[in-house]
């Protein structure tokens, strides 16, 4: 298993909507990101736009190709954008320490 944490940044004025649509994620976006691999995923947000993400998979490459093959993957990142280009990519975190 992989543990996957990356960080991305958003403008802070788009921080409340950005915040309100994961409170709605769409059923069919939850079992894609299920399918793909995707697990124990978490979302923090800072009030500068600043987003740590965390999640659990088998192959995180294949997680992500799984993601990108995916109809409602492409309509939610249109939706997340609004038609903008989108913020930043991800960034992803080395692992260092962990303590079970």
């Amino acid at each position: 298993m992989q543990r996957v944490c990356f960080l991305l940044r958003i403008k802070p004025e788009h921080r409340e909507e950005y915040v309100a649509r994961h409170q709605d994620v769409w059923p069919e976006m939850l079992a894609a990101l299920r399918e793909a691999g995707w697990r124990n995923y978490s979302l923090f947000i800072a009030d500068d736009g600043l987003v740590v993400g965390y999640l659990e998979t088998d192959d995180f490459e294949a997680s992500v190709r799984g993601m990108a093959a995916t109809d409602v993957n492409a309509r939610w990142q249109a939706e997340m954008t609004g038609g903008r280009p989108p913020d930043q990519g991800f960034v992803l975190l080395g692992e260092y320490f962990h303590l079970d």
